[in-house]
């Protein structure tokens, strides 16, 4: 006989019990797809979070620079040799903060790239990252050059005296 028998003694044919193993398998099949999708969605939100603060990181070495630039002593202006100069300003005997730490870049977790002068001072920084940029257009006036460029790497966040 093809029936198998339950707890309160119904019974129910072994056709019965495949539909509901077919049913489980399409449930376990729409719940991977909805995971799937969930995992690209929080993928693009975690870009997108990046990006925000590399642009907000870089605009302030950006205006850390120009205010090492600025606030240099009589006609000698010049940038620093190196990013631990904008800590604690070497030129001054008191302590003189252009940036209060450093941090790392956001895309690549690791060191900025520079982008140095004919005298060896650092102007500016960039990702060293060549991943496709989402953020493509919509940027503000200091950073109108970053639209259509197409890595991280062509965002650089450049000091203009």
């Amino acid at each position: 006989m093809n029936t198998l028998l339950f707890e309160r003694g119904q019974r129910l044919s072994k056709r019965q019990t495949g539909f509901t193993l077919l049913g489980l398998l399409f449930l376990v099949a729409v719940l991977g797809l909805g995971l799937a999708a969930l995992g690209s969605v929080w993928s693009t939100l975690n870009q997108r979070e990046k990006e925000a603060e590399l642009l907000f990181i870089g605009d302030q070495y950006r205006r850390a620079l120009i205010s090492y630039y600025r606030l240099g002593p009589g006609l000698d202006k010049h940038y620093p040799k190196k990013l631990a100069d904008l800590l604690r300003d070497p030129r001054f005997p008191n302590t003189v903060r252009h940036l209060r730490r450093l941090r790392p870049d956001p895309i690549s977790g690791g060191d900025w790239a520079l982008l140095r002068d004919e005298e060896g001072g650092i102007k500016g920084v960039h990702s060293i990252s060549t991943a496709l940029p989402r953020k493509t257009a919509g940027f503000p006036r200091e950073n109108a050059a970053f639209e259509g460029a197409s890595q991280y790497a062509d965002w650089q966040f450049v000091a203009d005296k």
